[in-house]
């Protein structure tokens, strides 16, 4: 059985327990400690890259994408330096599991307005859904939230806008760009945000103990990394690849929030591979624009 063009897997309710969705690349063990250390803020206006290092940086990727499979966007936000990048982020990428962290945000923020925190079962279906992936517990969260309604209020209230939640209860299929995922991570973890201290360090401590087999992508940016990745081969593509990653992270001393966003890899192998290559670059040359 199919759903409005996506594949069940990774999207849909599984009667099973535990992670619904396969392992594959190559572990990529996740650094601890990412909450306790906070990493120095300088202030600055905030900007694009320099031109001369945009241009450069637009090059590299695009050769690289001319050689792979699919389409790829990328955005990154060195918050260090207050600097922004993006790369064809124009047109909006299926989530899958991605989408995770807007449910987490929505659930928390809807808490914080009831002035209580989440209750044990939350939290037991919070953890599960960021750091094993689970279908389930992030379906149950969805409808805690409000369904695609109560995501759509919630991110249109934080200025998150070229996002489109799943229609009826397909969360996975919510489409976005990479820059506003990026902005659902700044909502998420900005000291001067909306999220309380309390749920900053809840919601970045289970973004840096996912599952060591599902934390590649992003990671290989960077250290004291915290993530969530989704994968799906989608009927939309033919069974091809959506492949994304999304993530805080640290590079030469400057916290770096960043979205990876693909689709149409022939193997989720493929994807992983590109996801990770492309965040390297991107990163590596924001970061460095800044030294």
């Amino acid at each position: 059985m199919r759903a409005r063009g996506i594949s069940l897997i990774g999207v849909l309710l599984v009667v099973v327990s535990g992670c619904a969705e396969g392992r594959a690349g190559a572990p990529r063990a996740v650094a601890q400690g990412v909450v306790a250390q906070q990493v120095p803020r300088v202030a600055v206006a905030e900007g694009a890259l320099p031109a001369r290092e945009r241009e450069r940086l637009d090059r590299a990727l695009g050769r690289y994408v001319a050689g792979r499979p699919g389409r790829v966007a990328v955005a990154v936000f060195d918050r260090t330096a207050n600097v922004r990048y993006a790369f064809r982020d124009r047109e909006p990428f299926m989530l899958a599991s991605v989408a995770k962290v807007d449910i987490l945000l929505a659930l928390l923020l809807r808490r914080q307005r009831e002035r209580r925190g989440l209750d044990a079962y939350e939290r037991t279906l919070a953890s599960r859904m960021i750091r094993y992936s689970d279908n389930d517990c992030a379906h149950e969260l969805y409808l805690t939230i409000g369904g695609r309604r109560g995501l759509a209020r919630m991110l249109h209230a934080q200025g998150v806008r070229h996002t489109t939640p799943g229609a009826g209860l397909y969360w996975g299929a919510t489409l976005s760009r990479a820059s506003d995922q990026v902005r659902v991570l700044e909502r998420l973890t900005d000291p001067a945000g909306p999220v309380s201290a309390a749920n900053r360090r809840y919601a970045l401590g289970l973004m840096s103990s996912v599952e060591p087999s599902q934390a590649w992508g992003v990671s290989a940016a960077g250290k004291r990394v915290a993530l969530k990745n989704g994968w799906l081969p989608a009927d939309a593509h033919d069974g091809l690849w959506t492949v994304n990653s999304v993530g805080r992270l640290v590079v030469h001393g400057h916290e770096v929030l960043v979205a990876v966003l693909s689709e149409r890899s022939p193997t989720m192998e493929t994807g992983v591979a590109t996801v990770e290559h492309v965040a390297e670059l991107a990163v590596g040359a924001v970061t460095a624009s800044a030294l």
